[in-house]
């Protein structure tokens, strides 16, 4: 920083305030969660493995998609290169970018191409929501490569 050395200073010290120490807050939300009743998480470790399995059984039934099992987090990241070098509706779809667009736009299904984490042919989908809104998406799908 170019500034007087009063200013300098302050600019530091305040840099050092925002950045540097700990975040009391965050360390007490640590201990309480992992010191506190764990009943909470482990209803969200079987919601989450009941979408999971929901999730590839449904998207199991889609021909062209290959989704392997996940092993952690909440998403899925389904190969989806048979669905790839065909005519949609009319529309041509060569990469997962497209796909996703397509998937939007006429099944109202956001999805990640796998164009964002490297190669295209894959797509990343979050199961990180309720069960019934995750079954409605999962069936647009179907419906739309039926």
């Amino acid at each position: 920083m170019v500034a007087p050395d009063d200013v300098a200073k302050a600019a530091a010290n305040l840099q050092s305030h925002l950045s540097s120490n700990v975040a009391n807050v965050s360390q007490r939300a640590a201990i309480a969660a992992l010191t506190g009743p764990q009943e909470p998480a482990l209803e969200m470790l079987k919601a989450f493995d009941r979408r999971r399995k929901l999730i590839l059984g449904e998207l199991g039934k889609i021909p062209g998609i290959n989704t392997p099992e996940p092993k952690g987090a909440f998403y899925v990241y389904p190969d989806v290169r048979g669905l790839l070098g065909k005519t949609w509706d009319g529309v041509e779809i060569n990469s997962s970018l497209e796909l996703c667009d397509f998937i939007l736009d006429k099944a109202e299904v956001a999805l990640v191409p796998g164009e964002a984490f490297g190669p295209s042919g894959y797509v990343r989908m979050s199961y990180a929501l309720g069960d019934d809104a995750l079954l409605e998406g999962v069936q647009r799908l179907q419906k739309l490569f039926s």
